[in-house]
């Protein structure tokens, strides 16, 4: 179904009740984590909610930034936040920043700015009330723009990671482990006058399949296999462990982050489209995260890995292809999980008495996704709270 879809389904308009034998693809407000605005400001909430609590992973270095917690980028949203911005803004003159509107994907209405002058072009220019009302459909989020990205063959990229909710409390998530790089056409370069150029700094599809340097044949893509090689090779393999380390704990974070807010309706599971940035320095940021992330197929890899994606998915919600049944308690056995691997499972994390606060770094920390100790050969559950 279609997110439109969704919201008519689950609206109080519509009077449309869902029986047991039906499941949909998406929660009802998924949009709590999917649009780049709320995603920022749960995320900011729950980092408030745990240094009220005293939790050690809302420490903060003598900076006053999140030691852990600090793995989205500083975000404003516009019009609201404007004079926070500016204030922003004035502390680094030569930062360059990047606008988005929130509600939109594929890379559509997105261009970055290193002048305050730009955004107020932008905001005549536009001819909406969007910098005036700040209930309009076209606000924007601006973010501090990574402008030290990890460069492979100098070109930037983001990677694109796919991870299957199917209940939010308790919490369960699987981490597909087919996910992918995409890259840029044209080699990056941090040079204002290039700031224009989409095919430096966006690798959306969308946007780079239009470039004159497109490859139809790879689609500028790479798997994550590959990408692990490759850092295993140039960075070391310890080093590229505790990066996917901490690629999978951001992602445990955000979900936990929309978690109290998100309607954890019975009838629902999700699928979702991770954007992630590798900086130069090895450190990962959460981009943004789609609520419907493309399952149209570029290559003929590409082909492979959307059906079996589709296919794993299908089968963890409803195991056996049998008739789907909402009651059931959501925890499929291993041998349907295909190409997904348990990410963290709350129920089990707090039955084993493990889910407590974690004081190392987070790329330290044990039993990433179920991964395997090396000593015991035994799958180790996630700590994480």
């Amino acid at each position: 179904m279609s997110v439109q879809t969704i919201r008519n389904v689950f609206s109080v308009e519509t009077g449309y009740r869902l029986s047991d034998d039906q499941i949909v693809n998406h929660f009802p407000n998924h949009y709590e984590l999917t649009r780049k605005d709320l995603m920022v400001k749960n995320i900011k909430r729950y980092r408030k909610e745990l240094e009220k609590e005293g939790s050690p992973l809302a420490e903060k270095d003598e900076n006053g930034k999140y030691i852990y917690l600090d793995f989205v980028p500083v975000t404003f949203m516009l019009p609201a936040d404007y004079n926070l911005f500016v204030e922003e803004f004035r502390k680094n003159p030569s930062s360059t920043w990047i606008m988005k509107p929130c509600g939109k994907a594929q890379g559509k209405g997105i261009f970055l700015i290193n002048k305050l002058s730009q955004i107020k072009k932008w905001s005549r220019d536009s001819k909406t009330s969007s910098f005036v009302s700040q209930s309009s459909k076209e606000a924007y989020v601006i973010s501090l723009y990574i402008n030290n990205p990890l460069l492979i063959g100098g070109k930037k990229f983001d990677l694109r990671l796919y991870v299957l909710v199917s209940t939010y409390r308790p919490l369960r998530c699987y981490m597909y482990k087919l996910g992918f790089c995409r890259f840029c056409t044209v080699k990056y370069t941090p040079s204002t006058s290039e700031l224009d150029n989409m095919f430096v700094h966006l690798t959306n599809v969308a946007i780079q399949k239009h470039g004159d340097d497109y490859n139809h044949i790879h689609g500028g893509k790479w798997t994550v296999s590959n990408l692990r090689l490759y850092l295993e090779s140039t960075r070391g393999k310890e080093v590229t462990n505790k990066l996917f380390d901490e690629i999978h704990w951001i992602i445990v974070q955000s979900l936990k982050a929309v978690a109290p807010v998100m309607n954890n309706d019975k009838h629902c599971f999700e699928c979702y489209g991770y954007d992630i940035i590798i900086d130069d320095k090895l450190k990962p940021w959460l981009i943004e995260v789609n609520a419907s992330p493309s399952l149209t197929s570029s290559t003929a890899n590409d082909r492979i890995l959307k059906y079996n994606l589709i296919n794993d998915t299908l089968n963890i919600a409803v195991p056996n292809g049998e008739i789907p049944d909402c009651k059931w308690n959501k925890s499929p056995p291993k041998e349907v999980l295909g190409n997904y691997e348990v990410l963290y499972d709350e129920e089990m994390a707090q039955s084993d008495g493990t889910d407590r606060d974690l004081r190392g770094r987070p790329g330290q920390s044990p039993g990433v996704k179920g991964s395997r100790a090396r000593d015991s050969g035994k799958p180790v559950l996630t700590t994480w709270k």
